[in-house]
């Protein structure tokens, strides 16, 4: 049962589902003529090396190669409903993610760090013991508002729907396996949409230790505190993928049950409850994946 704790995960894509095992991945699409069309490889060589028990260098890198791995599967998935074959890989793949992770870093890390020095310069001539912290504080706040603002938002938007929808259904067969229950639609489809490994949880994870991290830092200048900001992802980043490696490894905890409620909580806006032939999908992406394991270790 371990093994089942701490091995596999997934993630959404377009039309399908992505899974992830030790050795292999899986992604199943539903194609445009309502087939499931399904793809698997080998895992990169990192995650056979002996950077994965190191810790919190293995998180950041494991965590860069899957981002990676899910662009991968979202341009595979798109290609199956477009019929067209546009693969991106090697410089073409990482300029994106590089782009995309730049977008994301401007948006949730540097943008409320300008806010929040504006508001410490503003509050300068007044400042007192306590008042010199309230511009990393209030930076902190608008970083987790945006957040959850940014995910609410697009969770109103047709595609993205349904793949939040694929994103519950990757959960429940992940949370069935993990339960020993028969991997049928119908029988998965009684699984709960959390799981405490989710990439949800990364991210409120990350954002909620950088409050604390930035806060402790104190009133920096300006270009410092912005600086700071980004040398400090990569160890934020490590530390958040330790922490929730450690607690779906104590779950049967009181005290990490109560600690990953806002990680699951905050699910609730990144999934959807799936239909039958969603569930489907995630389904042959996971055996796929556990076939492919097997083969692979031949």
């Amino acid at each position: 049962m371990e093994d089942r704790i701490i091995t596999y995960g997934g993630q959404a894509v377009i039309e399908g589902v992505l899974m992830r095992g030790q050795k292999a991945f899986a992604v199943a699409m539903r194609a445009p003529d309502g087939n499931i069309v399904v793809h698997t490889d080998k895992l990169a060589s990192v995650y056979r090396s002996g950077i994965t028990k190191i810790p919190f260098l293995r998180g950041i890198i494991l965590l860069w190669d899957a981002l990676g791995l899910g662009m991968s599967a979202l341009t595979l998935s798109a290609n199956t409903q477009t019929g067209e074959d546009q693969k991106l890989e090697g410089p073409a793949l990482y300029l994106t993610l590089g782009l995309s992770l730049a977008f994301g870093i401007g948006l949730f890390f540097l943008l409320p760090a300008a806010l929040g020095g504006w508001v410490e310069g503003l509050t300068k001539p007044v400042a007192s013991s306590s008042s010199v912290w309230i511009g990393n504080l209030i930076e902190g706040i608008v970083r987790l508002l945006l957040l959850i603002g940014y995910i609410w938002g697009i969770g109103f938007m047709p595609d993205v729907k349904r793949l939040f929808s694929y994103h519950g259904a990757e959960h429940k067969t992940i949370n069935a396996f993990e339960a020993g229950a028969e991997l049928t639609p119908e029988s998965v489809a009684k699984f709960s949409l959390e799981h405490p490994r989710c990439g949800t949880a990364f991210l409120l994870t990350l954002v909620l230790l950088s409050i604390l991290a930035f806060t402790a830092l104190g009133p920096l200048p300006i270009l410092w505190r912005l600086v700071s900001r980004i040398l400090l992802i990569p160890v934020l980043a490590g530390v958040a993928v330790e922490y929730i490696r450690w607690t779906a490894n104590h779950l049967n905890n009181p005290i990490v049950q109560w600690l990953i409620r806002p990680n699951l909580a905050l699910q609730h806006l990144t999934t959807r409850e799936p239909d039958m032939s969603m569930l489907a999908v995630a389904i042959e992406s996971f055996q796929s994946m556990r076939k492919a394991e097997q083969e692979f270790t031949l």
